[in-house]
């Protein structure tokens, strides 16, 4: 039994799927097979149910797994540590993010962070959805992802730090602009400027709004919700969106921002392996995010 083994073990029983723990760590499925039957043949029981799509652990490899994702865990924050101890205030952060989340959740705490820690390289990943920000913390390739909130998702750890209204932005002259809130009611004949089919946000408001069709025609689709924000103050259509921190309705006289009341909040917050197993950079950097934005 060798460390390898376990690793590719537990990503395995995190995956569910041989062909893709063999794509992420750039082996063939054949030799990610072996590190389980050898796992297998010294313990003497099944740890992996085959299954036509996928394969899940048994009772023992549920016992394995639990411990070694512990044992790993600790040692690679045992490692993180004692290559900080070495460096001293260097090394990496790598942070998976969406298009516009530096500019919105993470600015003053980039600034504080980089003032702190000099020396510190920071790494922002973009990807256009959560499951993208889960595959490259699977991946091993960021240490931390700003993510919508939503569904658990096996091997990763979700931590909420924000919740954010709804507002319905549009442009100055629209009607809708004149009210105080809309209500979920009044968006039944709007058809929403809308972000990608894979996105959470989008998710989130598909299952609120009961897929609204609004009038029928050509709908538009965007990557993130600045772009939508932007269509809608150029009046070509209505964006349902979260309070996004940073915008301000003043520096945009032709936008209005109209309240939903009682569209459930969008939460947001920090995705990540597993927290314990965090290098004290990367949780400082967390932290500090997290305090800047609970700053007044």
């Amino acid at each position: 039994m060798t460390l390898d083994d376990l690793r590719v073990f537990v990503a395995a029983c995190e995956s569910g799927n041989l062909s893709a723990v063999a794509r992420d760590l750039s082996r063939t499925q054949s030799a990610i097979s072996q590190h389980v039957r050898r796992l297998e043949a010294e313990l003497g029981l099944t740890l992996l149910e085959r299954r036509p799509r996928g394969v899940v652990p048994t009772q023992a490899g549920r016992i394995l797994h639990r411990a070694a994702a512990q044992g790993i865990g600790q040692l690679d924050l045992a490692l993180r540590q004692l290559r900080d101890l070495r460096d001293g205030e260097s090394g990496t952060v790598r942070i998976a993010t969406g298009a516009t989340t530096v500019r919105h959740f993470m600015s003053a705490g980039v600034v504080r962070f980089r003032r702190q820690f000099p020396e510190v390289d920071l790494e922002f990943r973009t990807e256009t959805s959560s499951r993208g920000c889960f595959d490259a913390l699977a991946a091993q390739e960021a240490d931390l992802a700003w993510i919508t909130i939503g569904a658990a998702a096996r091997g990763i750890e979700q931590r909420p730090v924000l919740s954010l209204p709804w507002v319905l932005a549009v442009h100055a002259e629209d009607p809708l602009a004149r009210r105080s809130t809309v209500e979920l009611a009044d968006l039944a004949g709007v058809q929403p400027i809308r972000l990608p089919q894979n996105s959470a946000g989008r998710a989130h408001l598909d299952g609120q709004l009961a897929h609204p069709a609004g009038e029928p025609g050509a709908t538009t689709s965007v990557a993130d919700w600045d772009t939508a924000i932007l269509l809608a103050e150029l009046g070509l259509g209505h964006a349902v969106v979260p309070t996004l921190p940073g915008w301000r309705p003043a520096d945009h006289p032709a936008l209005r921002f109209v309240p939903i009341p009682h569209l459930p909040p969008l939460t947001v917050g920090w995705a990540v392996r597993q927290w314990d197993a965090l290098s004290p950079l990367a949780r400082e950097f967390a932290q500090l995010v997290e305090r800047t934005q609970s700053a007044p």
